[in-house]
């Protein structure tokens, strides 16, 4: 099998890992999400969980690849270069909590959720896109 077969196979059962792991932890439940955010209400902490258990999986991960020379699939690992903390970092950042809170969706939910089918969700991604589409074409830096 060629090199780039097995990146697309590990790539797709990556994404079904993932992809299973958002519904088994209930992420694809805008309102079990907003419960969770919803800390001065009717909080729901369960979801403390699934991020604490994503930040030790983080964890361990970037442990491995600090030992390895490179990844299985590719000559090098593709870490960003931009490692300060500035104003599109910060309002990026805060914009994507205002959309998690309000939608109840972040990027992975969200496409993973499509194959749920609700109507609503086809509309949040669709927006989503948008977005990323008008990020790239008015803010992205031109090579």
């Amino acid at each position: 099998m060629s090199r780039n077969l097995f990146q697309i196979l590990s790539a797709l059962a990556a994404g079904i890992t993932f992809g299973f792991g958002l519904s088994l932890s209930g992420m694809l439940n805008p309102a079990r999400v907003q419960g969770f955010l919803d800390v001065f209400g009717a909080w729901d902490p369960s979801l403390a969980f699934v991020l604490g258990g994503a930040v030790l999986v983080a964890f361990i991960g970037v442990q491995v690849m600090k030992r390895l020379r490179h990844p299985a699939f590719d000559d090098s690992f593709h870490l960003p270069a931009n490692q300060r903390i500035d104003a599109p970092l910060l309002i990026g950042s805060a914009l994507f909590g205002l959309g998690w809170g309000i939608g109840g969706f972040c990027p992975g939910p969200a496409v993973a959720s499509l194959s749920v089918g609700i109507p609503q969700t086809v509309l949040f991604v669709i927006t989503m896109l948008a977005g990323m589409a008008l990020h790239d074409r008015l803010w992205s830096k031109k090579p």
